[in-house]
């Protein structure tokens, strides 16, 4: 199945108005939640054509990213989680994974809580249950710089908090100013709406429910989210595997490859697994 977009208006609606859509692949199903401020292809881009083949891909930008329109209310877990599980229905997926970056972890983890039956394993990269306090101090700056009218300040401060040291330190002064040239060009306008929700989500009771396998993706030289907060989520995770990624925030612009293989291989393990 080629890449399809399902879009509402541009204009500002409600979160009842459609999101847009992507799918792409056949296979096994495999449900896509994204960053804040990233999206479906912000985020998977590099991998898509990978995961796609071998698996169903399906995944939906969150109001205010992609194409989707932005929310006239407060983002919240449980609506997202459920319009990911409305776009699985949509598209005939009756069972899949859920693969998870970052805000989209405890999305991934709410949708397995909420559809138990649904689910047969989640992956989950660069991502927490919960904001700590350093967490929420960043998403706070973010935040803020996003109602600041300096876009090289906001393109510099997520350079420094998305890249490892290892690559940060790779780049010109010259290459640094064009990041955040593009940074700023680019942002999704939902982007301080799922930053906001980034500071609220908490899906620790749902943690010790949770009984599919469950693969956890520790990005370990992370600035953004400590890899101490993915480690602690793993841990409340029972009987999740951890697996050690030497990436800052971004495993799809450090190492994709390395990053689709760890899902990939995954899910392919859990699958012979089943029918053994």
């Amino acid at each position: 199945m080629t890449s399809t977009h399902e879009t509402a208006p541009l204009s500002t609606t409600p979160l009842t108005a459609p999101l847009a859509r992507t799918v792409r692949g056949s296979g096994p199903g495999l449900l896509l939640a994204h960053g804040a401020g990233g999206g479906i292809e912000a985020n998977y881009g590099p991998i898509l054509d990978g995961l796609a083949a071998r698996h169903t891909v399906v995944g939906v930008d969150y109001p205010g990213a992609g194409a989707s329109p932005r929310s006239l209310t407060p983002l919240d877990v449980d609506t997202l989680a459920d319009e990911l599980v409305a776009a699985a229905d949509a598209e005939g997926v009756e069972r899949f994974a859920v693969s998870g970056y970052s805000l989209g972890g405890p999305v991934a983890i709410r949708v397995a809580a909420r559809h138990p039956e649904r689910v047969d394993a989640l992956v989950l990269s660069a991502t927490f249950a919960y904001a700590d306090t350093r967490t929420d101090l960043v998403a706070s700056v973010w935040r803020q710089l996003l109602a600041v009218d300096d876009p090289r300040l906001l393109g510099e401060f997520v350079q420094l908090m998305a890249l490892g040291e290892g690559a940060l330190n790779t780049l010109t002064p010259d290459e640094i100013r064009a990041g955040a040239e593009l940074i700023t060009a680019t942002v999704p306008p939902g982007t301080g709406d799922q930053v906001d929700l980034v500071r609220r989500i908490d899906v620790r009771e749902d943690l010790a429910g949770i009984t599919v396998p469950a693969l956890v993706i520790v990005t370990a030289d992370d600035p953004l989210v400590s890899p101490t907060l993915q480690r602690a989520l793993a841990a409340g995770l029972p009987g999740s595997e951890t697996a050690e990624l030497p990436t800052g925030h971004l495993p799809f612009a450090e190492r994709p490859q390395e990053w689709l293989a760890l899902i990939t291989g995954f899910l392919a393990r859990r699958r012979e697994a089943g029918r053994a």
